[in-house]
């Protein structure tokens, strides 16, 4: 609206900056909610895996479906076996 070029330049920069900066804030926020998405509520009933003890023993991935009965393993770190039912489970879906 003002009759300077320079003016109506800086005016129509600051827009665009507040649009630019409103969109990648909107990126952020999608790309965070993708990542997040696997583990919406965490509340009891949400488990991501569950350990059995005792009568018997067994790890089972809720997510993919992959249990195993050597549970000494998996407390002795040996994860990649969910990690890539996990992966294969996360492609697929």
């Amino acid at each position: 609206n003002e009759r300077s070029q320079h003016k109506n330049r800086a005016t129509a920069m600051k827009v665009l900056k507040s649009r630019l900066y409103e969109l990648q804030q909107k990126e952020q926020e999608e790309k965070l909610a993708a990542a997040t998405d696997v583990k919406k509520d965490i509340a009891w009933g949400h488990q991501i895996r569950s350990y059995v003890f005792h009568p018997y023993q067994m790890v089972k991935d809720l997510r993919s479906g992959y249990e195993t009965s050597n549970i000494q393993a998996v407390m002795d770190g040996d994860l990649e076996p969910f990690i890539k039912a996990y992966l294969r489970w996360k492609i697929a879906r």
